[in-house]
């Protein structure tokens, strides 16, 4: 799904965090001041109602499915880590001065990718504190399309490439049309192991949801074996 086209190369962005300096920005601060930022959302933008179709989800296994990443590995995500981590799926992401598809900010939920992913970078190093080991990102972007976009904005976590909606098919996930195209409708699993903990949705805001997942990893902590 590379319609898009290509995008610049970006720099690495550091995930380690540095202590909190008293009345000053601290060296993480500035660092994500210096990242580049999405366009801001429009004020009107249609909220997505839930229709019940991710409520089927918690408790549920991730399947043995493999995927190509932005760094070029391949995930399987039933073994993506034997502790807590966050996957979140998005519909696709756009390019500045590039047209989404008609109509696309009337759709409910449709619009904020790239805020959402910049809100989960934005976040990481507290996620990681709060327990989640690891952020993954999922869509029907093709592998090169989504290189691009870590590249761009910086992204330090991966994003996996599923253009034949593997997942969808395995998990009975929420999906929409549009153009032709299907897409998956914006969600977020929390998963331990392999096992699916908590599931938001439908997500709106998109460009505060990492915080909210945030305030919710510090709120239900991973119990500790006694």
């Amino acid at each position: 799904m590379g319609k898009f086209g290509p995008r610049s190369p970006g720099l690495i962005f550091p995930t380690e965090t540095a202590p909190r300096e008293t009345n000053a920005a601290s060296p993480y601060e500035r660092t994500l001041r210096m990242l580049p930022q999405p366009d801001p959302l429009p004020d009107d933008l249609p909220a997505p109602v839930d229709d019940g179709a991710a409520s089927h989800l918690p408790g549920q296994t991730l399947p043995a499915v493999e995927f190509t990443a932005s760094d070029g590995m391949r995930v399987r995500l039933d073994t993506v880590d034997s502790g807590r981590w966050v996957l979140y799926l998005y519909p696709l992401t756009g390019e500045p001065g590039v047209d989404m598809p008609p109509g696309w900010n009337q759709i409910p939920g449709a619009r904020g990718c790239t805020a959402e992913a910049c809100g989960f970078r934005d976040n990481l190093t507290d996620m990681q504190v709060a327990g989640a080991q690891k952020v993954l990102a999922l869509s029907t972007d093709d592998a090169d399309y989504q290189r691009a976009l870590v590249s761009r904005m910086h992204l330090p976590y991966p994003m996996l490439s599923d253009p034949q909606l593997t997942l969808a098919k395995a998990l009975d996930l929420p999906t929409f049309e549009v153009e032709g195209m299907t897409l998956y409708k914006r969600l977020t699993m929390v998963v331990d192991g392999a096992r699916i903990t908590h599931v938001f949705y439908p997500i709106f805001p998109p460009d505060s949801h990492a915080a909210e997942v945030l305030d919710w990893l510090r709120a239900n902590p991973v119990r500790q074996p006694t």
